[in-house]
């Protein structure tokens, strides 16, 4: 596979999807020896069934495990940090990736208990996990979905769980889109295999899953995100890390000069020589094919109005979890009308602290008149804590 390569496999075998996709890809030719200590980075962000459309399969990390012990490779170990607020081994277990390590006999190691080297990410030092840093070849499975801070999350923001937590409340204090960018400057990632199963295509937390039966294959981050927001009807203005990325030689964001290639059960596998894997017809232009929602709405417009409750927060530096738990309250209390009450932002957010104000979530916000703790609070609360906010005024 050459990096300008992009492969999209569409079925519901997803264990078989992702042996096919590293088979296509040619991914044993990539890694530098049968010795190599590979890393496989799936997203477990929380403790949220992959179903959900928020955590990685893990049948598609199982047909990459397979794949690599078939070809002979045994130094496989999987890495996560899950985000400020939640425990990766509760992510572990309620995801499966705790019986998918024990029947494949390899280790799970946990990013939040890593110590961090501060490495130059494109000029901008970053503090990484050293054993995200020691692995010989990276093998990064993130979920493709929506973002209700970023826009979107795919292959360069994935990496985020290579950090330690308090890295994480950094890059929140840094604004996101200038940390995220850079990152992959500072750690490799060598073979990227999308999970576009049945993200959400509005929140990080899933919950809204869009079944889409899609696995999306290449090296290339900076690539794969730039298609990964063309399938969500987003422009690369929407989501600035990826130029940032491509302003620091990660990659490259031009999807129209990129070769895209979509395989459905039945269609042959790719030749050794790469050429006329498909017949013209099944190519994937930058329009049409494999970004096509199952459900014939467009995903950009829905992404768009799925949002536009969000007005109604004023977030300065917050955290993840934090915000990623106001989304949905906020979402719920639009649906039943009551946010139309609401005549003063919500402030959420690490730059809140020592502040004062009206209406605030979250601890950063103790000093407001109306203020729920936590770090980060419960959506239930929140939506609780909002509610009797807006029935009494």
């Amino acid at each position: 596979m050459e990096k300008n390569e992009i492969y999209v496999g569409i079925g519901s075998n997803y264990k078989q999807m992702a042996f096919r996709a590293a088979e296509w890809s040619g991914l044993e030719k990539m890694i530098p020896s049968k010795e190599a200590k590979i890393a496989i980075k799936p997203n477990l962000l929380g403790p949220i069934p992959a179903k959900e459309g928020a955590t990685t399969h893990p049948e598609v990390v199982a047909g990459l495990m397979e794949y690599l012990f078939q070809k002979g490779f045994h130094h496989v170990e999987i890495m996560e940090g899950s985000w400020v607020g939640d425990k990766t081994q509760d992510s572990v277990e309620c995801c499966g990736f705790d019986a998918l390590c024990e029947r494949y006999g390899v280790p799970f190691i946990d990013l939040q208990k890593d110590t961090g080297v501060v490495t130059d990410c494109g000029g901008v030092p970053i503090r990484i996990c050293s054993h995200a840093l020691e692995a010989d070849f990276l093998i990064n499975v993130p979920v493709l979905k929506g973002h209700c801070q970023t826009r979107m999350t795919c292959a360069l923001k994935n990496m985020k769980g290579v950090i330690p937590n308090a890295e994480k409340r950094r890059f929140h204090r840094m604004g996101l889109f200038d940390p995220i960018g850079h990152l992959s400057a500072g750690i490799h990632q060598d073979f990227i295999l999308v999970d576009s199963i049945c993200g959400d295509l509005t929140f990080e937390d899933g919950g809204h899953p869009v079944q889409q039966d899609r696995l999306i294959a290449g090296r290339d981050p900076v690539l794969i995100d730039a298609f990964g927001a063309q399938l969500l009807g987003l422009e690369l203005s929407e989501v600035p890390y990826i130029g940032i990325a491509q302003s620091c030689g990660i990659g490259s964001s031009d999807v129209s000069n990129a070769r895209i290639y979509t395989e459905r059960k039945g269609c042959p596998a790719r030749t050794d020589s790469g050429a006329d894997f498909l017949s013209s017809q099944d190519r994937t232009d930058k329009n049409s094919g494999a970004g096509e929602r199952t459900d014939g709405l467009g995903p950009g417009k829905n992404l768009r109005a799925s949002l536009s409750f969000m007005d109604k927060a004023e977030e300065i530096e917050s955290c993840s979890a934090c915000f990623a738990a106001l989304a949905p309250a906020l979402e719920r209390l639009d649906r039943e009308t009551l946010l139309e009450k609401l005549d003063v932002k919500v402030c959420i957010g690490q730059g809140f602290r020592g502040r004062g104000g009206e209406l605030g979530i979250g601890s950063c916000t103790s000093g407001f008149d109306h203020s729920l703790p936590g770090c980060p609070p419960d959506s239930e609360n929140i939506y609780n804590f909002l509610k009797n906010y807006l029935e009494n005024l």
